[in-house]
């Protein structure tokens, strides 16, 4: 074997470990973007369960109705 077929075999199999370790790198990549969508997933569905318990407890009849005593309350109470 000549020294040129020696330098080429030498630059293909450094250009293929490298290739290797790049796709490694994206893979793990991907992966890790994959994990932080689950997790804004989740933080999502607990945010709009919270926003649907607001919801009901806002457009419940009783608290406006509480809200109202409340206010009543505080007049009271400057009235004094």
């Amino acid at each position: 074997m000549n020294v040129t077929a020696v330098v080429i075999v030498a630059i293909v199999g450094v250009t293929i470990i490298k290739l290797a370790k790049l796709m490694d790198k994206a893979r793990q990549n991907k992966s890790e973007s994959g994990q932080q969508a689950r997790q804004y997933d989740q933080q999502i569905a607990g945010l709009r369960e919270r926003i649907e318990v607001l919801e009901r407890i806002v457009t419940d009849e009783g608290y406006d109705l509480k809200k109202q005593l409340n206010n009543l309350n505080k007049d009271d109470d400057h009235v004094a």
